[in-house]
């Protein structure tokens, strides 16, 4: 479990929600009320696009999408974020053939347009839609995944598709693509998609196979902690990161550095520049970790699984070079405690939350170390 749940969190959001539709919309109640979950990613960073595996959990913070149809064509969506820009509601046509829609400004639309442009069951009506969520925006918990599969979902329930949940994912990916332009991996969509309650979700970013890791320990805890470090990885070094690994990859002469291993990365080490190196050799050994990761998971061998996160948060920190000194912190802090297992960041990277695995008797304390060490 993760610590720190709202009781009835998307019941908050949804009502919420409902009360901001009613108030910009006309007073009657929305129709239609969906919702998709963030995600942490206990292990596997920076691998889902370079094929390997990742192992992420989908967590209690959501978005939710509430709306109806209307019979004018029109779509008009609105956003309660306060992260989000001006403005907070859009207007325009549904798309049909020969006209398509575009990315633009507001930037925070661009997520919801690319699901409708490439949402592929239709014809879509016009519809009014209210978002709302409490996934932090740049916490690294995927805020854009949450939304892109949220609005697919509500999209669903306007005109049916064939349900087929590896189309949903891949479909959310691509709007975050070509709409929102970030090179993402498959990695967010799937677990929103795919998540299951205690369980986490290995994933062969390789072949889109999953299984279903269980999770349900009483005695374990998943604790995530915000850096309060907003990271923005639109226009970023993220897409750096990719094409360091696309072009490690062709050096090696592999298809992807999930294809190579540590002895192929040495043999050619000549061949690369010293940057290049160390993206590979995270990568590589990360593909390896989230392998092991995912046995000792099964097997209750939570010191391995810890032990396997740090060795993770070392190699993001100095071969990745995606980590920062409040994340570092974070971890160092939480590791100080008897009955932590292992910490981490997780996602992308340049600030957003770690993540903690713990004897669910330690978490009070950790928090209370780290607001001391604050």
């Amino acid at each position: 479990m993760e610590k720190g749940r709202d009781s009835d969190p998307v019941g908050t959001l949804l009502a919420a929600a409902r009360k901001v539709y009613k108030r910009v919309y006309g007073g009657e109640d929305p129709k239609i009320a969906v919702s998709a979950p963030g995600r942490v990613n206990l292990i596997g960073e920076h691998t889902d696009y370079n094929q390997g595996f990742v192992l992420p959990m989908a967590i209690q913070m959501r978005t939710v999408v509430v709306g109806s149809p209307r019979e004018d064509g029109i779509i008009s969506i609105t956003t309660t974020a306060e992260e989000a820009e001006e403005p907070k509601t859009v207007q325009f046509s549904v798309p049909r053939e020969g006209v398509s829609l575009k990315p633009g400004e507001p930037h925070w639309a661009n997520y919801v347009k690319g699901v409708i442009q490439h949402y592929k069951a239709g014809p879509l009506p016009g519809f009014d839609a209210v978002i709302e969520s409490n996934v932090p925006i740049g916490g690294g918990l995927s805020s854009s995944a949450s939304l892109e599969v949220a609005m697919y979902t509500f999209l669903q329930q306007l005109s049916p598709d064939d349900r087929d949940p590896v189309t949903k994912a891949l479909v959310c990916q691509k709007a975050e693509h070509t709409f929102a332009m970030m090179p993402c991996g498959i990695m967010d969509q799937f677990i929103s998609v795919m998540g299951k309650e205690g369980h986490a979700l290995l994933i062969d970013c390789r072949s889109l196979e999953t299984r279903l890791v269980p999770l349900t320990d009483p005695d374990l805890v998943v604790l995530i902690i915000n850096s309060n470090v907003r990271h923005t990885l639109t226009g970023s070094e993220y897409p750096t990161r990719r094409r360091q690994c696309e072009e490690a990859a062709k050096m090696l002469g592999k298809a992807s550095l999930r294809e190579a291993s540590m002895s192929d990365l040495e043999e050619s080490r000549s061949l690369l520049s010293k940057e290049m190196y160390r993206r590979a050799r995270h990568v590589i050994g990360e593909i390896e970790r989230t392998s092991r990761a995912a046995e000792a998971l099964e097997a209750k061998d939570y010191k391995r699984f810890g032990e396997l996160m740090v060795e993770s948060h070392n190699s993001l920190r100095d071969d990745y070079e995606v980590s920062c000194p409040e994340l570092d912190e974070l971890v160092a802090a939480a590791m100080e405690i008897p009955g932590v297992y292992g910490s981490r960041m997780t996602g992308g990277g340049f600030g957003g939350c770690t993540v903690t695995l713990l004897e669910s008797g330690a978490a009070e304390k950790v928090l209370k170390h780290i607001k001391v060490c604050g």
